[in-house]
């Protein structure tokens, strides 16, 4: 098992395939495992990194983690984060991100942040901004508690994160945190400032956020691109894999 220290915290990484690196972003109750059905053909054509987030997965919490998540630095940590995990790796080229979700917000800041070492980013069901607070949004959308959550989901929440911690994850999720936070969310004056070519692959059947999110989004990216999963609800990736990866790939190949 691949870990690295990262301010006194281990974070668990896989290393798959070789050539130019694409760095995958799990979204915001994921980890690593959300992406294994689909490392296979990323990997083939790509050096592809992929790690779980402090409190994610393999990935240790720290003594602190409840503070950590609800802190509005969350976003600028997770960038230090993804930053040091490509120091410790010695990824000096230009890199490719794709995030899911709240993977999605990461991938932005990093891009935004470090401009001159990201060719070109993807992302997808990320919300662009909402009209009330995410602890609301939350609230009206999300299950009322993991107990009442569907089978499915729990076995999910539970085989990416184990028992308690999925348990006591959700419950933590539920109120706001981590890179969508708990107040108002507008992630528009980040997108601005990305420069590299950036892609928009969006549902048009998500329960969590609607479809008109993406064109928002598109249209505040200076070099977007647009692409809708017919339909496809929230989880892209899991819903419709081939058709994901056909449009992500062809995307990244475009910008070579």
């Amino acid at each position: 098992m691949l870990k690295v220290d990262i301010n006194g915290v281990n974070i668990y990484y896989e290393v798959h395939g070789q050539g130019q690196p694409l760095i995958l972003l799990h979204h915001g109750f994921g980890c690593t495992k959300i992406w294994e059905d689909l490392l296979p053909k990323f990997a083939a054509k790509y050096k592809v990194v992929s790690y779980d987030r402090r409190g994610f997965g393999e990935s240790d919490k720290g003594e602190d983690f409840w503070d950590y998540y609800r802190s509005e630095q969350y976003n600028q940590n997770s960038v230090e984060e993804l930053s040091i995990l490509l120091e410790h790796l010695n990824i000096k080229d230009e890199i490719r991100l794709l995030g899911q979700c709240e993977g999605g917000v990461i991938g932005f800041y990093y891009a935004a942040q470090y401009p001159q070492r990201v060719k070109a980013i993807a992302i997808s069901s990320t919300l662009c901004y909402s009209k009330i607070r995410m602890s609301e949004l939350n609230s009206s959308r999300l299950f009322p508690s993991f107990e009442e959550a569907d089978s499915e989901f729990q076995h999910k929440l539970v085989y990416w994160h184990g028992e308690t911690w999925a348990r006591r994850f959700y419950s933590l999720a539920l109120p706001g945190g981590g890179a969508y936070g708990s107040g108002v969310f507008d992630l528009r004056d980040i997108l601005k400032n990305i420069q590299c070519p950036a892609l928009v692959l969006y549902p048009d059947r998500s329960g969590l956020f609607e479809v008109e999110q993406a064109v928002l989004m598109y249209r505040s990216l200076p070099d977007g691109e647009l692409a809708v999963l017919p339909c496809c609800g929230h989880n892209t990736y899991a819903l419709q894999p081939e058709e994901y990866q056909r449009i992500i790939l062809s995307f990244f190949e475009r910008h070579r």
